[in-house]
């Protein structure tokens, strides 16, 4: 059995110590498919292209999470973003009560790290 890894899923902030960053959606989902996830900590606004336009955010990958049946142990959601942090904490709860992702996965609406940006 492969060993869990913690991902942080966030654009700019610092990736706290015991977990492994996703700085972008498609690097998360590469990460799924890879590697099995203990802790999954979530950011909603993961930046924008070169033209300004939003980059699918962390809300899309907890659409993409629920619609594949993916797994980790644990969620939190870290955001500042009180809007996107219902929509995920919701969706993520309906994907559980309809089935869509197991039962047993522990998901809050609060983070579990300090959020911390140096600009580094």
């Amino acid at each position: 059995m492969t060993n869990k890894i913690n991902l942080y899923v966030d654009d700019l902030r610092d990736c706290p110590d015991g977990f492994v960053v996703a700085r972008t959606y498609y690097e998360a989902i590469h990460i799924f498919e890879t590697r099995s996830v203990g802790i999954l900590t979530l950011d909603h606004d993961l930046g924008e292209d070169v033209d300004g336009k939003e980059l699918p955010n962390g809300y899309d990958l907890v659409k993409y999470f629920c619609e594949h049946g993916l797994r980790a142990n644990n969620i939190y959601l870290h955001t500042d973003n009180p809007v996107g942090r219902k929509n995920m904490y919701e969706t993520l709860l309906a994907a559980q009560r309809r089935g869509f992702i197991d039962e047993d996965i522990e998901i809050y609406h609060y983070p579990i790290t300090v959020n911390k940006y140096s600009g580094n």
